[in-house]
């Protein structure tokens, strides 16, 4: 409480303004400020990580607040907790063949990565692997929260999200691995701590939908949010950050539609959209305040752009090739699949932090990475026909149940042949 004491103090020095007022200063900037420049082509969240980088610049660890880290953990903690929300297994399962051929194409290419920076640069397996997932991972929730205005198909924004959802299960899982793997005593503690995990969610969520809802109608939406959180929390003290805890409880939720439904129901799903919309903006703000300065340099510049000219156009072109020579797709339709799934931001953030902080990784292989995800970030809204934004609202409205609006039989998953009519938007 003392260093957030500090800071407000701080605060007031700079700004010879009240406290709440500074809060309400920066509030404004987030919402506003990032929308405002997206006729620039710039995503709004880039223009929040910029900020951050900025205020950091400036003012130094005065910007490490606690108010705004919390903010930022319900940011972090909400997408994620939508990304678990959106995983439909019934549709994924009738899609199994082509997913399973992606994941096995992700997995070598994460071992492939993982090996060459073990190899070439001198790092720890563990380090190495956060490294490859860094680097190839598309950030499931981000992609998901701007999904809509990207200028896709129907049947692309289903193979886009079915595929960024897959991955994300898979880099979940290494993630949790490369992170306790280095003490077997401390993988087996935390893997039995997050097998509990897995059996006390549904167990919890049934009995507040048993003794709670009842009581208190309406509250689903709350009580989501809650159990989100804490599940957040307790694979944070894991050592497997909040983004884990988050999206299982999201996927919890979503298995248990059947017995719940309204815990997972569209008005829960686009209500936790407009919740993360409003905070995911702090998280990106605070993600620029704790880049280093050492990872500022024109080493830093090589080291991304180099990233970015080797590492973003290999991602880009085996997904044009899996879209052309498994599904069939024409050039255009590929390229606009491939380029969508190209964005890193969430996933990249966090893994360079957590490598920068207890990998010891060099600041210009940390600002390489910052620079690189903002890079494959900024890709679709140039090439694509929409600018990215993280406010999820659409003019049109989803259809009530919209595990239901895309038949995966329509889009043909065992021929070549593209649908002759498209399914309804999602």
């Amino acid at each position: 409480m003392e260093r957030g004491d500090g800071a407000h103090a701080a605060a007031v020095t700079l700004w010879p303004v009240s406290r709440d007022l500074v809060y309400l200063m920066l509030i404004f900037g987030l919402l506003v400020v990032p929308r405002a420049l997206q006729r620039l082509r710039i995503p709004a969240p880039i223009t929040s990580l910029l900020l951050g980088l900025g205020a950091m610049l400036l003012w130094g660890e005065q910007t490490h607040d606690p108010v705004v880290v919390l903010l930022s953990v319900l940011g972090i903690s909400s997408l994620f907790l939508f990304a678990g929300l959106e995983v439909d297994w019934a549709t994924l399962r009738k899609c199994a063949g082509r997913l399973l051929v992606h994941l096995a194409i992700r997995v070598a290419a994460l071992f492939a990565t993982a090996w060459l920076a073990w190899r070439y640069l001198d790092l720890g397996w563990q380090a190495a692997a956060l490294l490859a997932l860094a680097l190839l991972t598309p950030s499931t929730g981000f992609i998901l929260d701007t999904l809509e205005r990207m200028g896709l198909a129907p049947d692309e924004r289903f193979w886009v999200t079915s595929k960024a959802i897959a991955g994300e299960l898979l880099a979940l899982a290494v993630l949790f691995v490369a992170l306790q793997a280095g003490d077997a005593a401390q993988l087996g503690m935390s893997s039995l701590a997050m097998l509990a995990l897995l059996v006390g969610l549904p167990l919890l969520f049934l009995a507040l939908g048993r003794w709670v809802l009842p009581q208190a109608p309406g509250a689903e939406f709350s009580l989501l949010v809650m159990v989100g959180m804490v599940a957040a929390y307790v694979t944070y003290r894991l050592g497997v950050y909040y983004l884990v805890g988050a999206f299982i409880a999201g996927l919890t939720a979503r298995l248990l539609r059947e017995r719940m439904p309204k815990l997972a129901s569209h008005d829960n799903i686009h209500a936790l959209r407009l919740f993360a919309s409003f905070f995911v903006p702090f998280y990106f703000f605070h993600a620029g305040t704790v880049i280093s300065r050492d990872a500022l340099s024109w080493d830093a510049l090589l080291v991304g752009l180099g990233l970015t000219a080797v590492v973003l156009p290999l991602r880009v072109a085996v997904a044009w090739l899996q879209r052309r020579w498994l599904f069939g797709d024409g050039r255009e339709a590929a390229m606009r699949v491939s380029v969508s799934l190209a964005p890193t931001l969430v996933f990249t953030l966090v893994l360079a932090q957590i490598l920068y902080a207890r990998f010891d990784i060099p600041g210009a292989l940390f600002g390489g990475l910052v620079l690189y995800t903002v890079l494959n970030t900024m890709l679709p809204s140039l090439v694509l026909k929409q600018t990215f934004d993280i406010d999820p609202l659409d003019a049109t409205a989803p259809p009530p149940n919209p595990e239901d609006a895309i038949d995966p039989a329509r889009l043909n998953p065992s021929g070549n042949t593209p649908p002759s009519s498209p399914p309804a938007p999602s």
